[in-house]
């Protein structure tokens, strides 16, 4: 059966129809100006132009499903991958199908797995902890995945601790071409404690920057329809009690040896707890640990909880990608490592049934933008840095003006990415100007630059 559009429904009717599950439609950052996904090499930190559209190309929808089509490349430059994977971000042309329906799964939780587990609203996929290696006890070693073999699959490493080395300055990395973050998708420089040296070399960029005194915003979709936010949000679930940080309650077990699974049952051994194996090297050193009565901040066992959002007035279910008080990715990082609702999404060839195209009309207040812009230094002497806080949903042109009125640098922060820089190592010292514009919408900025 071939795709239908339907396009023109009464407005009455497309009002009332769009109203329905509306973040579900209108939270995708749709690629409507043609840029292209960019990629850094090592050594390199002039990006490479690519050829492949950034973002979400298009979205569709029916009463019960939305359909995703994406390339699964981010408009934040991907790369370099600085543990020998000879994998580059590359197009997946892909089309999603998540429900617009929701609903709790009341029997016994699916597990999460490896691949695809959810969709973040760049149209970028989201992965769960593992990176499929395991420990295989008769080897004493590691195996699967990457190594090659298999694991015994009884002690399973946790991606985000095992492969840190491979991933960007945007926390992510590719799986055979498919660009892919296990954890909160904001740049390693930015985090409270650093805990990668690769955003020196090359940008730090990310899908959006965490900002602990906002609400974070809705930056993806789990596999069950469920929204996926970001590290903060309302104390309480009514939507009251100021901005906390949301806390995971897996806590790492007390073991120094790894014979017995979280509930003291013998199980295949993994290697003792050392230097080379610490603590959260594996996901099964981990156990939940329920939290009880006047700890909302805390999540459940699949890393959400149900409560009000900006976006759910009247409450859902959320997931959120957890951070620890450093803001380094805390286990399970977004979902996991079971859903709450039905897992019923899927990526399909085609789509099998009426659907009408989502055209997004709403634009963002730029003046509450330019509210969330940081300019710095300032002064400056070589390199200067334009940052947006939270989620920049808008391209962004950036010019900046000598006092003559001529251009001396200019580029885009692009919709999906929080960071730009100019270099001002040839500017003589001096007063310059920043403009700012967005559409219609401009501001100006006096930048000294002193040597």
């Amino acid at each position: 059966m071939h795709t239908k559009f339907f396009l023109l429904l009464p407005l009455c009717l497309m009002s009332s129809f769009l109203s329905f599950s509306q973040p579900a439609l209108s939270a995708w950052l749709q690629n409507t100006t043609g840029t292209l996904s960019r990629h850094y090499v090592n050594g390199n930190s002039i990006p490479i132009q690519d050829n492949d559209s950034v973002n979400v190309q298009t979205v569709l929808y029916s009463n019960n499903w939305v359909y995703i089509r994406t390339k699964g490349q981010p408009s934040y430059v991907t790369g370099p991958f600085l543990d020998g994977n000879p994998s580059l971000a590359t197009n997946q042309n892909a089309i999603f199908k998540i429900s617009r329906n929701p609903v709790q799964n009341t029997g016994v939780p699916t597990n999460t797995t490896g691949g695809n587990i959810g969709i973040f609203i760049n149209g970028v996929a989201l992965f769960d902890y593992r990176d499929g290696v395991s420990w295989q006890n008769a080897t004493n070693s590691l195996k699967g995945g990457p190594l090659g073999g298999m694991g015994d699959q009884v002690w399973n490493r946790d991606a985000v601790v095992g492969e840190k080395l491979g991933f960007d300055c945007s926390k992510g990395h590719p799986a055979m071409g498919n660009y892919h973050h296990h954890q909160n998708p904001s740049a390693f420089k930015l985090d409270l404690n650093v805990i990668s040296t690769i955003c020196n070399l090359y940008d730090a960029d990310g899908l959006y920057s965490i900002d602990s005194n906002s609400h974070s915003p809705l930056i993806g979709f789990a596999y069950d329809g469920f929204p996926i936010y970001g590290a903060y949000a309302f104390k309480n679930v009514n939507g009251t009690g100021g901005i906390v940080r949301m806390k995971s309650s897996y806590k790492l077990r007390n073991i120094t040896n790894r014979t017995t699974d979280a509930l003291g049952n013998a199980v295949t051994p993994g290697p003792a707890v050392n230097g080379t194996y610490p603590l959260g090297y594996f996901r099964e050193d981990y156990e939940y640990i329920p939290t009880g009565a006047g700890t909302p901040d805390y999540l459940d066992e699949h890393n959400g909880r149900f409560c009000v959002t900006p976006e759910y007035p009247n409450g859902i279910y959320c997931y959120f990608a957890t951070v620890d008080d450093k803001w380094n990715s805390a286990y399970p990082y977004a979902i996991g490592p079971t859903f709450y609702g039905v897992k019923n999404a899927q990526k399909v060839a085609t789509i099998t049934e009426a659907v009408s195209v989502y055209s997004p009309t709403a634009v963002d207040d730029f003046s509450s933008i330019i509210r969330e812009i940081s300019i710095y230094p300032n002064p400056v002497n070589d390199l200067l840095a334009i940052q947006v806080n939270q989620l920049n949903t808008q391209n962004i042109d950036l010019t900046m003006y000598d006092i003559n009125g001529n251009i001396v640098n200019q580029t885009t922060l692009y919709a999906g990415s929080t960071i730009a820089y100019f270099d001002t190592k040839t500017l003589y010292s001096g007063t310059y100007f920043l403009n700012i514009s967005c559409g219609n919408q401009r501001i100006n900025k006096k930048i000294s630059v002193v040597k």
